[in-house]
């Protein structure tokens, strides 16, 4: 089997989803190729284990001071080059098309009748789970962005629906987390805005990565540029988790059992969405707007806690390996057994699904 997988390039989520199941089908010796796009090419980093990788501009969305602006996005978008490179790539060698979200390999596969499997968080939204409402257009672009005649969402909980849980690496090596350590990640708000609430809070060290701000201490705060081993390591030494309410994040900090404080990205229908599940679950705190006294009060009143996730994506791998004929509900239901209820939370199927939030 020879495979395309295409990779949306904005934010790191989906590449860490792409990274987790490429270690997976090379143990299966299934070939892939891999594709990008999203950001620019010289804004990736540590790729080797994507072998010789192509990337495409894409399309993307262009967020500033925490909010998504519609009209820089959409100056940003070049049309007609996003629909050159659709009519340009050629899928004739490829068995299947494999997408998370990526735009160019899902249309270029509905152009050229090639069978694409959906794999990632936004195909979640294709059921009846807990969504964000109000932005009716949000929603119509997330449902149509790329079109598969297949489709694999992975989500914090089933709801009732055939969801798996999350993708993420598992990791061997174990630190031992530090209550006063707090790791940030916020690359859509206003990096001086958070330094200066983070100074604020003095009785914690912040462990900050973004790239607008010159690497080195400030106070409490030690700035990073951005770097998956350094940051994977901030991640297993820190006990709290500051961050924007995207998906993968929220997913690593809950398998390693973190404290987790998000804001989301505002006209991010997906961030909006996946903080209504983080409320309804119980599973972090949520705020609307940051400053230091938010910051200050979850740290000193928040709880951990812990949902320790299977090897998701060994699962797919082999699913996909195998030609995808286990119904899909089989194997949702095969990995939610595999997951511990928390005190507030059963993953059990059942036919009226309820939740507590927690307290």
């Amino acid at each position: 089997m020879k495979i395309l997988y295409g990779v949306q390039g904005t934010g790191n989520g989906h590449i860490t989803r792409a990274r987790a199941l490429s270690v997976e089908f090379e143990k299966l010796g299934v070939e892939v190729d891999y594709v990008f796009s999203g950001r620019a090419e010289q804004e990736y980093f540590d790729m080797a284990c994507f072998g010789d990788y192509r990337t495409f501009q894409g399309l993307s969305f262009v967020a500033k001071n925490g909010r998504v602006n519609i009209f820089e996005t959409y100056k940003q978008a070049q049309l007609l080059r996003l629909m050159k490179d659709i009519k340009a790539l050629d899928l004739s060698d490829y068995d299947l098309v494999l997408t998370d979200f990526e735009p160019i390999t899902a249309w270029a596969a509905k152009r050229q009748g090639k069978p694409c499997l959906g794999v990632g968080h936004q195909y979640a939204f294709n059921y009846d789970i807990p969504k964000h409402q109000g932005d009716s257009f949000g929603a119509w672009i997330l449902s149509r962005f790329t079109p598969v005649t297949q489709s694999v969402g992975v989500h914090w909980h089933h709801f009732g629906e055939p969801i798996l849980p999350p993708i993420i690496q598992h990791h061997s090596d174990c630190e031992q987390a530090e209550d006063d350590q707090v790791l940030v990640y916020l690359p859509f708000e206003n990096s001086e805005d958070v330094l200066e609430w983070l100074e604020a809070v003095p009785n914690y060290q912040f462990r900050m990565h973004c790239k607008d701000i010159e690497p080195g201490q400030y106070g409490n705060v030690r700035v990073y540029p951005f770097s998956r081993d350094q940051f994977q390591l901030n991640l297993r030494q820190c006990k709290s988790v500051l961050c924007n309410a995207g998906f993968e994040l929220n997913s690593e900090a809950l398998h390693m059992g973190r404290r987790i404080l998000v804001k989301p990205l505002h006209g991010q229908v997906e961030q909006l969405s996946n903080v209504v599940a983080l409320e309804r679950l119980g599973f972090a705190q949520c705020a609307q707007q940051l400053d230091a006294e938010v910051i200050a009060n979850w740290l000193e009143q928040a709880k951990v806690v812990k949902v320790a996730f299977p090897n998701v994506a060994a699962a797919i791998a082999k699913w996909i390996a195998g030609g995808a004929e286990e119904p899909l509900q089989s194997l949702s239901q095969s990995l939610w057994q595999q997951v511990a209820p928390t005190p507030h939370v059963s993953f059990d199927y059942a036919p009226a699904v309820t939740f507590s939030v927690a307290s």
